[in-house]
């Protein structure tokens, strides 16, 4: 039997196709996938081989196997949807509009699936929005389900036509007054920064949906992330629950730090039936922790099964509170232990490494900490993580030198991590160095994230080994308004010290002790400065 010719045999293009997709080389599998278009009589083939080409963006390729499979299944409506995204591509808006006109003529609203995938594909998301704009009015939607509406409306959001956006909304909310509509309406306000409304379309959209966890959960986060986390945690609380609603509602409560709702939380979980508490043990023994209560902490981390998703963390947890109970050198062993157990699982094997490096440190044992992070880099060389951890460890005791090369280490290797990025700067404004090269990195970390409070705070704080106390002092305030911690409150509390303003200095300590009697910053500060 003569062989048959590579290029001739339909299975070994379809193999090279997709091992090529397997590699994620999208334009070898194209051409793959063309070449067996012309050996198969398959439509099926030459629409793969279309679409793939089109992915890969290579037209001429698409145009080729478009042709073959017009040729083999005239008339699909899938050839009207490639016909669309090519007139896109050519920059034809006007023939995109033909092609996509013909596909809202489809059945069972299949046309607008195709027009939304069209859209979402186009690199211009102008002439997509224009094109949106001409296709999806409300005339054209009128016999359009609910779902179809919205559908249109989010579209116009993806490609940055939000005033059409809302003008499909408030059609949607008129003409269904669902608590989708609602819904919706409640998640472009939130983004029109209209804070009101999203509340009024949110309470609205509950009340008519009233078991609908996630339209209480992106209610609760809009409430979260306008700092009412206790208004957020009740609004959980009030409706069905499952595993996410009571994970939630723990989140929320900690950050209210409201005992009250900690202990009523608990109690609930502690209430349901045996089961379920073995399910959430992991979650009960955070409660404990937040309750101050470690022993019964302790005892619910030890109920975690090892194939449940939180054994790791709660491993971590029993680590952590055996060793405030003294037990150091059980800890280190569970430590270890952990450490071999999840030997394979890179991202856990860090995390071991970095607890004991953390149970040293707590221990003042700041070497030996050094010491595990540089036996976890033998390990795992050049680990971003393990760097900035060791990185910051070092810069929080005086070891600068170390810290600043770590830091330099990880933005070779992530030039792009802002978090590196002020924590460099940061660290040498800290350490009275380079304050230009210090405050060049902290103005870059400021204008990707200028709300951040610690971004702000390193930024006050360059500011004042600068000689700039004005500046700092402006700075300083709206991030301690942002976040009262105690690093930021012996930042401000330092520079309205030196500046004579000693009453409101105190104040600002005193908050800050009142939080956290032992935070080393601002014990350190006002020792320092003898207030």
């Amino acid at each position: 039997m003569t062989p048959v010719p590579l290029e001739e045999d339909l299975l070994a293009q379809m193999l090279a196709g997709e091992f090529a997709l397997g590699k994620a080389d999208i334009a070898a599998s194209a051409r793959s996938y063309a070449r067996a278009a012309v050996l198969s009589k398959d439509p099926q083939v030459a629409a793969h081989a279309t679409r793939l080409a089109l992915v890969a963006k290579d037209w001429a390729l698409a145009r080729e196997s478009l042709a073959r499979w017009r040729s083999l299944k005239p008339d699909d409506p899938g050839q009207t949807q490639v016909e669309a995204s090519l007139a896109l591509s050519d920059g034809n808006a006007d023939l995109a509009f033909q092609s996509l006109s013909r596909l809202l003529a489809l059945p069972n609203q299949q046309g607008w699936r195709l027009l939304g995938q069209v859209l979402l594909g186009t690199n211009d998301k102008a002439t997509a929005a224009t094109l949106l704009q001409r296709l999806a009015t409300p005339l054209s939607l009128a016999g359009a389900p609910e779902e179809t509406w919205i559908a249109m409306s989010q579209l116009a959001f993806k490609l940055e036509a939000k005033p059409y956006s809302r003008q499909l909304a408030d059609a949607v909310l008129k003409k269904f007054t669902s608590a989708s509509a609602y819904g919706w309406s409640a998640q472009l306000a939130v983004d029109e920064g209209d804070k009101a409304r999203a509340s009024r379309d949110y309470q609205e959209a509950i009340k008519r949906a009233p078991k609908d966890i996630r339209l209480r959960a992106a209610y609760a986060l809009m409430l979260g992330q306008q700092g009412d986390n206790k208004a957020a945690a009740k609004l959980l609380a009030d409706g069905p629950q499952d595993d996410y609603s009571y994970a939630a509602r723990a989140a929320y409560v900690a950050r209210a730090n409201d005992k009250s709702l900690i202990q009523s939380l608990y109690d609930e979980l502690k209430g349901r039936p045996s089961e379920e508490r073995a399910a959430r043990a992991h979650l009960l023994g955070q409660l404990a922790e937040m309750l101050e209560q470690k022993a019964v902490a302790l005892s619910w981390y030890e109920q975690v099964s090892v194939d449940d998703e939180d054994w790791f963390s709660s491993q971590v947890r029993i680590a952590v509170l055996v060793d405030d109970q003294g037990r150091h050198d059980q800890a280190m062993a569970l430590t270890h232990e952990l450490q071999q157990r999840v030997g394979d699982l890179p991202t856990a094997l860090v995390d071991a490494f970095m607890l004991e490096a953390e149970l040293l440190a707590k221990r003042d044992q700041h070497e030996a900490a050094q010491a595990v992070y540089a036996r976890a880099l033998k390990q795992m060389p050049d680990d971003t993580r393990l760097l900035y951890a060791r990185a910051l460890h070092a810069a929080a005791n005086g070891m600068v030198d170390r810290a600043e090369a770590d830091l330099r280490r990880v933005l070779e290797l992530k030039p792009e991590d802002l978090d590196a990025t002020n924590a460099l700067g940061y660290t040498l404004a800290d350490a009275n160095r380079k304050l230009d090269e210090a405050l060049a990195l902290i103005e870059r970390a400021l204008a990707a994230r200028p709300e951040d409070a610690a971004v702000i705070d390193s930024y006050g704080w360059v500011l004042y080994r600068r000689g700039d106390l004005g500046g700092a002092e402006k700075a300083l305030r709206r991030a301690f308004e942002k976040q009262s911690d105690g690093e930021i409150a012996s930042h401000l509390g330092e520079v309205l010290w030196v500046q004579g303003k000693r009453d409101e200095a105190r104040a600002v300590f005193e908050q800050a002790r009142k939080k956290d009697a032992k935070n080393k910053s601002v014990v350190e500060a006002m020792r320092r400065l003898g207030v």
